[in-house]
């Protein structure tokens, strides 16, 4: 590929990253399902460990089949570089890590994913960090939130479960001015509805798993680094700007600029914590990639068309997706993101618990699992299941309260998916169903 002419989207998707094959001319990236590479001689060991040559060591810090994906990955999202892990979860972990020691806070949204408010409000304390959870509709009291001791700010572009849009620029003009990173989850909006780095985020983390992949086989995580960040500038992020043991006294900052975070993640990060991606997870994701735009075009145009029809129906009392010209949202998402508003999102239902346990035991075509992005329609009560582990109060917070179902949909036929959602409905809730 030409290094000067600007690729579009569908072109990047397709074949940011990837060659020909040097040893066979496979077309496609193969999977390299080795251990441990042979280094030239002793001298290209000496320089690979020492971080004076990048290459291949061992498959717990680099692989070629997941070079190829980070690659992908960052050029979609318009990053300087990446680093894949073994989940979303963990890319979360990994995204932290260098900017974090004890005594040190995450400022977080209240509306994340249940699995992350458990892990940013309970697990992350035995490293000894903590998170203060904060409505992003209201900047002033994201910059309320940071202290000095506030190293970076975390939220999700578009919000699982409810599809809400975050306001990435404003959140990010806040942790600017208190010179912490941004980062934003982009696992729901996908590089080809939300860019976050061009709305001002330092760091963009996915859960691979799902849309990216989108088919439900592996699962995987990514950190993606936009290189615009100094982070020597404050002295607040010392494993980046400051001499590490490990490497004879190295300074990542220092030595490797715009790619010091990333670096930094192969380097400590996949070698201490080994959080690794397999090169198959890599390979299932790179097939995936490759229709990315023309799934989520697809996904799009249901969840618009369901979410109409859902609005309408006497047993629903709310719906949150943010495509409905009544959504308090839909000015924001035109904003952020033009291509459409993603294929997540929530309803209520008049008939509460009761009626969401009906209507979850009664889909057909959707079917009950705790995962998103698939091409399948999937269904879940997170007040029962992801949100679980939450306070009703933070149920609430995050949108998952109980009478609450979330909705991924996938690109099916909508007048079939339709038709599922109706009869599930007439079951959950007959006497309104009937009106």
């Amino acid at each position: 590929m030409t290094e000067t002419r600007q690729y579009g989207f569908d072109t990047l998707q397709v074949h940011a990253g990837s060659h020909p094959d040097p040893a066979t001319g496979a077309r496609q990236t193969p999977i390299y399902q080795s251990t441990a590479y042979v280094f030239r001689d002793a001298e290209h060991a000496a320089k690979l460990f020492n971080l004076q040559e990048v290459g291949y060591i061992y498959s717990r810090l680099t692989n070629p089949t997941v070079a190829v994906l980070q690659e992908r990955i960052a050029t979609l999202e318009g990053g300087i570089g990446a680093v894949c892990c073994s989940s979303g979860h963990a890319a979360q972990i990994m995204a932290l890590f260098p900017l974090m020691q004890p005594g040190c806070n995450v400022v977080a949204s209240t509306r994340l994913y249940g699995g992350t408010v458990t892990q940013f409000s309970q697990t992350i304390k035995r490293f000894g960090w903590s998170a203060k959870f904060v409505d992003f509709d209201d900047p002033q009291a994201v910059a309320d939130a940071i202290d000095e001791n506030t190293r970076a700010v975390f939220g999700e572009a578009i919000a699982n479960p409810g599809g809400w849009i975050m306001d990435v620029r404003a959140i990010a003009d806040v942790a600017d001015a208190a010179g912490v990173p941004l980062i934003i989850d982009n696992t729901t909006a996908t590089p080809y509805l939300v860019r976050p780095i061009e709305h001002g985020a330092t760091l963009v983390v996915h859960s691979t798993t799902k849309y990216l992949t989108g088919n439900g086989t592996v699962t995987g995580g990514c950190i993606v680094d936009s290189g615009k960040f100094d982070w020597s500038a404050s002295g607040k992020f010392p494993s980046l700007s400051e001499a590490e043991p490990a490497y004879h006294g190295l300074r990542f900052h220092e030595t490797f600029g715009g790619m010091a975070f990333t670096f930094h993640g192969i380097a400590v990060g996949l070698r201490d914590l080994g959080m690794t991606m397999n090169p198959q997870a890599a390979h299932y994701t790179l097939l995936g990639i490759e229709t990315l735009s023309l799934r989520m075009q697809r996904h799009v145009a249901n969840a618009e068309k369901i979410a109409a029809w859902l609005e309408t129906h006497p047993a629903v009392a709310e719906v949150t997706y943010a495509g409905l010209p009544s959504s308090p949202y839909n000015a924001l998402a035109k904003k952020v993101c033009p291509e459409g508003a993603g294929g997540l999102f929530t309803f209520r239902l008049k008939g509460g618990y009761d009626a969401c346990v009906k209507f979850i035991d009664s889909v057909e075509i959707f079917s009950h699992v705790a995962n998103l992005g698939d091409t399948r329609s999937l269904c879940i009560h997170s007040a029962s299941t992801t949100h679980r582990q939450l306070s009703p109060e933070q149920q609430e917070a995050a949108g998952a309260g109980p009478d609450v179902v979330r909705i991924s949909i996938g690109i099916e036929d909508a007048d079939d998916l339709i038709a599922d959602l109706e009869q599930a409905l007439a079951k959950a809730a007959p006497q309104m169903a009937a009106e």
